[in-house]
């Protein structure tokens, strides 16, 4: 199962990904500045970086005269099982594994010259380089390799460099989850020593402070540092660790570290001033000692950093709110649409049916029946095309209403005018098109009406002549000497009773029924055609063409549909991605912490 140091190892690299380190976002710490690490303090020439090369193993830091390290260097270590191969990975190569720590080296020196430049500025800077080692011959463990503090500035370095160091240095010692290593090189007065003296300040009690002292078979002949490794000059909580670095001339020689941890257990062990205490000397007991120590106080910090996680996302969630959630694709349909639709066939199409000029009375001049009543149906019909076209602009009318303030309603939407904009005219088209066929549907429902007069209607206009034939009201009720049963004065008289005032009226009664009957027909039609070709449409293809036509777009469309200034735009995005890291870190934790 992974260790806590190895979990908290993968957390702080995802927050240095999203840039998530180095202080505090509000009011609140960051989650890298809450989860503990070892800040490796010294100053120049303090063998800073041979405790670190001692502690990995392996020769793979930058040296030199002057400030040598000048961005702060992250270190990971991952111990790894027997016999596996030890390699190296940063985090700005992902995909790229050293095994050769002299490119490892190199590797430091470019990237740190990428961000300070190279040459004779000596500039430094915050941001820092996160490698991790995998071996066998490491502990799990987690170093910050910070510039070492001066006390002058050098040619070509700005006056301000001295502060700017320890401004650095004390912004990652300073924070109260942070576990101090303090080099000090045993051949200058601990008083004098910059590692103590900043340690002091910000670890008053000692309670996180672990000191190292370093090149103690450099001291003067008859002279020992046992005052300060038995805490007896300047005392600590936790026990002062001894460490015999390489000479010069073992690195000019390529002395291996393997070696140089054997020679300095050596050292101890045979040294008559400190062999009482070789079995907490070393590097190896100082890895040992600070990987046992942080994970220990990662332990009983999980509550804390569990809190803070808690409380962290409950921000980011407020954050998320204040910045705009994804803008949610369907805004919901108003219930009032509908009422109003429904009041356009319930009352509006009736009312206007009810208004046509109808009554036309009779026209004498129009002599035979089918060809008389066809044209007084068909130019009463010809009305019934201005209803229908004003029953389709009304729904129309409602849905553009419709569309209209549900875009505008749309609390996402708001801070988007232009997609505003875009969504409103893609509406707008889909409805004009959809009006179009409700057009064309409703007045094909009425010039059928026109093209084809019901058979039956014309049925019966024979029989009604006959039956009022029959009552003694037609031209053969009367006589016997007309070649049909009538005589002349007969005939005659039937010719002016079919020119009758009561035979127009009755003609006129029939084209108002035969009018009444397809006004009732087109009041049912007319509603399912517009819903047909409208309202359904609108609900079935809007979102649709939504999809395909502004969902689609990407990059440098959407960024202009959105029309955000880029700066809100990455800030939800971090927000979002910061969000994620820390609920994902809280359920690692979680499972990490109370299943060992």
């Amino acid at each position: 199962m992974e260790s806590l140091i190895g979990l908290v190892n993968r957390i702080q690299r995802a927050c240095t990904v999203l840039g998530d380190h180095g202080g505090a976002d509000g009011a609140l710490p960051t989650l890298w500045e809450a989860l503990p690490s070892v800040a490796v303090v010294g100053g120049q020439s303090s063998g800073k970086s041979s405790v670190l090369e001692s502690i990995v193993g392996r020769d793979f830091l930058p040296r030199g005269s002057g400030i040598v390290t000048r961005r702060p260097l992250v270190l990971q270590l991952h111990k790894t099982e027997e016999g596996q191969q030890e390699y190296a990975e940063f985090l700005h190569l992902p995909n790229r594994k050293f095994t050769d720590f002299s490119l490892v080296r190199r590797e430091i020196q470019d990237e740190t010259d990428r961000i300070t430049g190279s040459g004779r500025s000596k500039q430094i800077s915050p941001i820092p380089i996160q490698l991790s080692i995998y071996s066998p011959n490491v502990v799990n463990l987690t170093l910050i390799d910070l510039p070492g503090l001066t006390k002058v500035a050098v040619e070509g370095q700005p006056e301000s460099i001295v502060e700017d160091i320890e401004n650095m240095v004390r912004s990652y010692v300073e924070k109260p989850n942070s576990i101090i290593l303090a080099i000090s090189p045993a051949n200058q007065d601990i008083a004098t020593s910059d590692a103590i003296k900043l340690s002091r300040e910000v670890d008053p009690t000692g309670e996180r402070t672990f000191g190292v002292l370093t090149k103690l078979d450099l001291m003067d002949k008859g002279t020992n540092a046992l005052e300060v490794l038995e805490g007896r000059s300047y005392r600590l909580q936790f026990p002062w660790v001894g460490i015999v670095n390489r000479s010069q001339a073992d690195i000019n020689k390529n002395v291996d570290m393997i070696a140089a941890r054997r020679n300095e257990r050596e050292y101890f062990e045979t040294s008559p001033d400190y062999s009482h205490l070789a079995s907490k000397m070393g590097s190896e007991y100082l890895a040992k000692l600070l990987s046992k120590h942080l994970e220990s106080v990662i332990r009983a910090r999980i509550p804390s950093i569990t809190s803070l996680i808690n409380k962290t996302i409950e921000e980011l969630e407020k954050e998320m709110d204040h910045l705009g959630r994804p803008v949610a694709a369907d805004a919901g349909v108003s219930l009032a649409g509908g009422d109003r639709i429904y009041g356009v066939f319930d009352n509006q199409l009736p009312a206007a049916l009810k208004k046509l000029p109808l009554d036309h009375g009779y026209q004498p001049h129009l002599i035979a029946p089918e060809q008389g009543y066809r044209r007084l149906i068909e130019g009463a019909l010809s009305y019934f095309r201005g209803p229908a076209e004003a029953s389709v602009d009304a729904v129309h009318f409602v849905l553009k209403e419709l569309v209209r303030k549900s875009i505008g309603e749309t609390q996402e939407l708001r801070r988007f005018p232009s997609l505003q904009a875009e969504l409103a005219a893609a509406s707008y088209e889909a409805l004009e098109r959809f009006r179009e066929d409700g057009r064309k549907t409703t007045l094909r429902l009425v010039d059928m009406e026109a093209s084809y007069l019901t058979v039956e209607f014309f049925r019966k206009l024979p029989q009604e002549m006959g039956n009022l034939q029959a009552q003694g009201q037609g031209p053969q009720a009367h006589g016997q000497g007309h070649p049909q049963g009538q005589t002349q004065a007969q005939a005659q008289s039937a010719t002016l009773d079919r020119y009758s005032d009561g035979h127009f009226r009755r003609i006129a009664s029939n084209v108002s029924s035969y009018i009444m009957m397809v006004s009732d027909t087109l009041r049912n039609t007319i509603p399912k055609a517009v819903v047909y070709c409208q309202v359904r449409e609108a609900k079935r293809s809007l979102l649709n063409y939504f999809y395909s036509q502004i969902g689609k777009k990407e990059g440098k469309q959407l960024a202009q549909l959105l029309d955000e200034d880029p700066a809100q735009m990455e800030r939800r995005l971090q927000c979002a991605k910061r969000l994620e890291l820390y609920k994902s870190a809280r359920d690692e934790i979680d499972s990490v912490a109370w299943t060992r």
